[in-house]
């Protein structure tokens, strides 16, 4: 096993364990709720917004280590973004998470969430780790129904 897929291990039950943001934010001026089907994990996203920026952001859910890992470094990493960011953020670990793995690119410009690139090695749990990122976007724009990941 390489050290990437070590630390990825690491950082995954890490977070899992205690995870960031894992919180209902009571004012909240967004809030979504997700729903994996495919293996059941369900999250509900809260964001209180000023002046276009994710001033808090937070999660609540239950699901698999990888969803709630995911959630929470998402939380940690969008919270001061604005909108716009939020959502170029979306498109790349949505990019990363759906490509074909390349070592060399996995996750180029993406900080800590670079550790999420190995879940393009496993197919079936990307899923998993994109729920949360779907459901940030459906609460940013607004939309009523519950994101999903089919």
């Amino acid at each position: 096993m390489s050290e990437l897929d070590d630390l990825y291990q690491e950082v995954i039950l890490d977070h899992n364990k205690s995870p960031r943001n894992f919180r209902a934010i009571a004012d909240a001026d967004h809030k979504a709720e997700g729903y994996n089907p495919l293996c059941g994990d369900q999250v509900t996203i809260y964001l209180k917004m000023e002046d276009g920026t994710i001033r808090d952001i937070s999660f609540q859910g239950s699901g698999c280590a990888i969803s709630k890992a995911s959630a929470s470094l998402m939380t940690a990493e969008l919270k001061g973004k604005t909108a716009a960011q939020a959502q170029r953020l979306f498109d790349s670990v949505h990019q990363m998470l759906t490509g074909e793995c390349d070592e060399r690119k996995e996750g180029q410009g993406l900080g800590k969430l670079t550790i999420l690139s190995g879940v393009c090695k496993f197919p079936a749990r990307v899923k998993c780790a994109s729920l949360a990122w779907h459901t940030v976007k459906s609460a940013l724009k607004g939309e009523g129904a519950p994101a999903t990941t089919e």
